[in-house]
């Protein structure tokens, strides 16, 4: 099936996209730009430590690269229900090691080491920064970004001729990108992030500092159907939720609490406390039972009625590599957002999951397509399950097709980004 071709609105959701990832090098910067902008959008932000309101409103909490927002309709009651929209402000790359200024034969380089899965070869020969939150002495938090600094520069092929035969890249000997020359007694890296943030470097007692292209998200291909970026997986999601979440907020008042929670380290497991196997979401859900005055069973009986769609990146078939897909099953960019099914549950849609997501594709006048792997090619999987037996909420998991997953610069549809915001927003207000 040929790709659509990108709409106006499709194109402007894509750009505000790029203005997103753009803000977000770091699932730290992501949580803040969510924050943000659903705090224009007139929700209250609220610290853990403090009580929070009975109220009925619009209210967010962060915590560390995490942030879970929510609507509470004027209407809600103890047994009122929620709808989660998840997804993960993290994306597979490198973190900063301890003592992290290193180097030699007049090189300065950065001690990192591999986080989640990536692609190695795909963060080879680009402009990289450095970005998360530095941890002061007085115990306050501040997001750095050095902007372009780091490159990993690929071998010549003078001096491998077999490289384009089979690239291997060790990931301790190969992974260390250079920064800047001379010697690394002299030079300190933290300085020069803390510098870039306006921070007395003598006062860092603690970081947690990853790579991001530093390249902008960019419209591209025949009718504008493309669009490349950094970290889409799972950006995208995150973007798609906090759109949906902000529209929705103007005169809400179903049947329902909608709840976008954004988790961190999912590319690592999930198993922290920002993590979906953390308590995070729980925590929140059973804050907002208490305000509404429900006792234990309430809370169980607004949890049975609930629904969780997990929204994450899936493969897009890839023409030059057909046989890794399923012979049938094989979606393809601007053709509609995605269901994700598996029979061993890494998924966690089930019968029931796929006919809601459907008649919430339905209402929000969006097609979808069906993903299953490929047999001898085991899929990954999702924060869909983790909260699904965290809370034993009724859960399904969705995404957008792309291609190049986990490389540092992924590729998806212009009007797949724009149609999963649109089922989001319909899956937030739609009636129960």
């Amino acid at each position: 099936m040929p790709a659509a071709s990108a709409s106006d609105t499709a194109r402007a959701h894509a750009d505000d996209l790029a203005s997103f990832v753009d803000a977000s090098p770091s699932s730290y910067h992501a949580a803040a730009e969510v924050a943000r902008r659903l705090q224009d959008a007139g929700f209250a932000a609220l610290d853990e430590a403090d009580a929070w309101p009975e109220a009925a409103g619009r209210y967010l909490v962060v915590r560390d690269g995490a942030v879970i927002a929510w609507i509470v309709p004027a209407s809600a009651s103890a047994t009122t229900p929620v709808r989660v929209f998840g997804a993960h402000s993290d994306s597979p790359g490198f973190k900063l090691k301890p003592q992290p200024s290193t180097g030699r034969l007049g090189w300065l380089q950065a001690g990192v080491e591999v986080y989640g899965g990536p692609l190695l070869n795909s963060w080879l020969d680009r402009e990289l920064r450095l970005a998360g939150r530095l941890v002061l002495d007085d115990g306050s938090h501040v997001l750095a970004d050095s902007g372009p600094l780091l490159r990993l520069p690929q071998l010549a092929i003078h001096l491998d001729r077999g490289a384009n035969d089979g690239l291997t890249l060790d990931k301790q000997a190969h992974t260390q990108p250079v920064w800047g020359l001379g010697s690394p007694e002299s030079a300190d890296l933290l300085a020069e992030v803390a510098a870039s943030s306006g921070v007395d470097a003598a006062r860092i007692r603690g970081f947690d500092l990853v790579t991001a292209d530093s390249a902008r998200g960019a419209v591209f291909g025949k009718d504008d159907a493309f669009f490349a970026a950094g970290r889409l997986d799972d950006l995208a999601s995150v973007h798609a939720g906090t759109v949906a979440l902000a529209t929705a907020a103007d005169g809400f008042d179903a049947a329902h609490i909608p709840v976008l929670a954004v988790f961190d380290h999912e590319e690592i497991g999930s198993a922290t406390r920002s993590g979906a196997a953390g308590p995070f979401l729980e925590d929140v859900l059973e804050r907002i039972g208490l305000a509404l005055g429900a006792s234990r069973e309430e809370r169980m009986r607004a949890l049975a009625a609930s629904w969780c769609v997990s929204s994450d990146v899936g493969h897009s078939v890839h023409p030059n590599y057909a046989e890794k897909h399923d012979p049938r099953v094989r979606p393809v960019l601007g053709s509609g957002p995605i269901l994700k099914i598996n029979a061993n549950q890494r998924y966690a849609t089930d019968g029931a999951g796929a006919a809601a997501w459907q008649a919430w594709c339905d209402e929000a006048g969006v097609t979808s397509q069906p993903f299953v792997s490929n047999n001898a090619v085991p899929c990954g999987s999702t924060i869909g399950p983790i909260t699904a037996t965290r809370l034993g909420i009724r859960t399904v998991d969705v995404g957008i097709p792309i291609l190049s997953m986990h490389s540092a610069r992924e590729l998806a549809g212009v009007s797949d980004l724009h149609d999963l915001a649109k089922v989001a927003g319909t899956f937030f207000t739609a009636a129960d």
